[in-house]
């Protein structure tokens, strides 16, 4: 998992409420359980004109002039700006791996359901909630190229007019986060007291593992 600590970046306003996990990421690419791949297909119903299949060529596809993704001026753009309530819906882990994989690292918005938000720390964004005034007033001032930094270390945000929000986050979350932490590294970070242990019970136990053999 890459490290977050500090990122500047385009904001990409999606002003939408209730955005669930079947429009980050519709049912039919869920038959893959690699954690890459996603990207190309992400809001795959609102970017493109036709249907999408795994597996599909998407630089040939049909876009929708409509979608604020679509946009050339946020190519690349690792900010999302959205509304109350972001990736409710299904448990599935897709949704943030099609948002990582797209290159987004950071979501703002007023709330998100619960596992979605879980899913996140462990994939590498960073999903921030903010109060909804807060939210309405950085839509009101999101200009196409319109910048942002969001620094994790200081928990701030610096907008593009220079004002600085500050933002909470759990201890544990953030430590995983800026050092790129992510379930299995944080287990082999106890790799030698795991061999350790391992090494004792066997001498304690040693028919447990002569059963095992």
């Amino acid at each position: 998992m890459k490290p977050f600590r500090r990122i500047t970046s385009r904001v990409v306003p999606l002003d939408r409420a209730n955005v669930d996990t079947d429009a980050i990421i519709p049912k039919q690419f869920l038959k893959s359980i690699r954690r890459s791949g996603f990207g190309p297909y992400l809001f795959d119903e609102w970017r493109y004109l036709d249907h999408g299949e795994p597996d599909m060529d998407c630089s040939h596809r049909p876009l929708n002039p409509d979608f604020v993704l679509n946009r050339p001026i946020y190519w690349r753009a690792q900010i999302l700006l959205t509304r109350e309530n972001f990736g409710c819906g299904s448990s599935r882990e897709h949704a943030p791996w099609a948002l990582e994989d797209y290159g987004f690292r950071v979501i703002l918005a007023p709330s998100f359901a619960d596992i979605f938000y879980n899913n996140c720390f462990k994939n590498g964004l960073l999903p921030i909630v903010l109060a909804a005034e807060t939210v309405d007033r950085l839509f009101g001032e999101c200009q196409p190229g319109t910048m942002m930094t969001v620094d994790l270390p200081s928990q701030t945000i610096t907008t593009h007019f220079g004002e600085c929000i500050a933002f909470a986050v759990d201890p544990s979350r953030k430590h995983r986060l800026v050092n790129g932490l992510d379930d299995i590294a944080l287990t082999l970070q106890h790799a030698e007291a795991i061999k350790a242990y391992e090494a004792r019970r066997a001498a304690e136990t040693p028919w447990l593992f002569n059963a095992m053999n």
